[in-house]
């Protein structure tokens, strides 16, 4: 666990990308957010915010903090990214503006309605089979298995080659953060996963009737073009994937470690949704949120420059005891709705109905299911610049 640093003037002398940090997030989140309303983080030259006022400031107002420097740690107008900047995350109004409705109108809730029982109907089978085996890895054997079946049928991709996702997601979340040894393995790894989902995401290469080809669909109508839906469906699997799996992860492990929750649960399975929801809140998969300010701006009293970047620390943000009452707690019965979690605004995740559909297919499914069930080991951390959960996460669970 990193120490409290010394600070001054709301300098504040902490590595957010250290082994210490990434391995417990806890302080750094509990420094940069009583420090000062806006501290400077002196080691990588950016400000940052861990209240919870300021950063759903940040994550909303796109005409004074802008996503189309890069949504990470570095400003990639100066240093450029390892991949084509995305039409949807990459960008502000007006441009942004199609490229959302196009996505919003994919992911409609009819069409995530149309796909629950899919959702409900692999969820049961894969927890049915682990639950037979009574020990299992709740992160690998389902977070992790469950999104990688479920997310590239939807989308329509063939089966062949669905095993370079991992490392393409993997270098996707890393390159967010410095261009450190993480980074650095990450695209070793992925060397092959790149030209994969280049080519993956092309209209030949989709099956009839997925998210993929309904992308394309705005294409023939003239809205987009050709190469950018190509770019909508790399994003939506490149950002989706990851995300829903260390956050389903995060929640067993929430659930395994506060056993009146879980029971009270068990007991209310209508509280599935809400159980995820704190999860979110308590523990944030994406701890971390860039943006560059678009011109001179003020912000807790801090005068930011033009150009220059922010990091949002979100789990920071949502454990503000300025806005959450006792904020360390997990507590299923709490509204935790207006976590930032997704963002906020026209930058608010577009596939968070998708995700939320996943994830609480998996939930109900396992709650449905299980009498209880516990950790059987030390969960082993996720090693990531840019997100948070579990590598491993061993349990035991006894069926109902």
């Amino acid at each position: 666990m990193p120490q409290l640093a010394g600070t001054e003037d709301g300098v504040v002398d902490l590595d957010p990308f250290s082994d210490e940090t990434i391995r417990d997030r806890d302080q750094f989140d509990i420094t940069v957010r009583e420090t000062a309303p806006v501290v400077w983080l002196s080691r990588y030259g950016v400000w940052a915010t861990g209240r919870y006022e300021l950063g759903k400031r940040v994550a909303s107002e796109w005409e004074n903090f802008t996503s189309t420097r890069g949504t990470g740690l570095l400003d990639t107008s100066k240093k450029g990214n390892w991949r084509p900047p995305s039409p949807i995350l990459d960008a502000d109004p007006p441009e942004h503006t199609k490229y959302r409705s196009v996505m919003a109108n994919v992911l409609s809730p009819a069409m995530i309605r149309s796909l629950e029982q899919h959702l409900t109907e692999r969820a049961v089978e894969m927890v049915e089979e682990l639950i037979d085996r009574r020990e299992f890895d709740a992160q690998q054997d389902l977070a992790q298995a469950y999104p990688l079946a479920v997310v590239p049928e939807m989308v329509g991709m063939v089966p062949e080659g669905r095993e370079n996702l991992l490392a393409y997601s993997e270098l996707n979340f890393q390159a967010m953060g410095p261009r450190n040894h993480r980074y650095e393995r990450a695209a070793e790894r992925a060397k092959a996963a790149v030209d994969y989902a280049a080519t993956a995401v092309l209209r030949e290469n989709l099956a009839p009737g997925g998210i993929g080809l309904r992308i394309y669909e705005a294409a023939d109508a003239g809205t987009i073009t050709e190469q950018e839906a190509a770019l909508l469906v790399r994003t939506f699997v490149g950002a989706g994937i990851d995300t829903t799996m260390y956050s389903m992860g995060l929640t067993f492990f929430a659930l395994a470690t506060n056993p009146d929750q879980w029971a009270l649960l068990r007991d209310e399975p209508q509280r599935v949704r809400a159980a995820y929801e704190e999860a979110l809140r308590w523990k944030t998969p994406g701890p971390l949120l860039g943006r560059t300010t678009a011109r001179e701006v003020e912000l807790g009293g801090v005068r930011l420059g033009a150009g220059q970047k922010i990091l949002v620390c979100v789990n920071a943000a949502n454990r503000d005891p300025r806005h959450w009452e006792d904020p360390d707690k997990y507590d299923i019965t709490r509204k935790a709705m207006g976590h930032l979690t997704f963002g906020r605004g026209v930058h608010a995740c577009v596939g968070q109905m998708l995700a939320r559909a996943e994830v609480t297919a998996v939930l109900k499914a396992f709650v449905e299911r299980v009498e209880s069930f516990e950790l059987t080991g030390e969960p082993t951390y996720l090693d990531s610049n840019w997100l948070r959960g579990w590598h491993h996460l061993p349990v035991r669970v006894v069926p109902r």
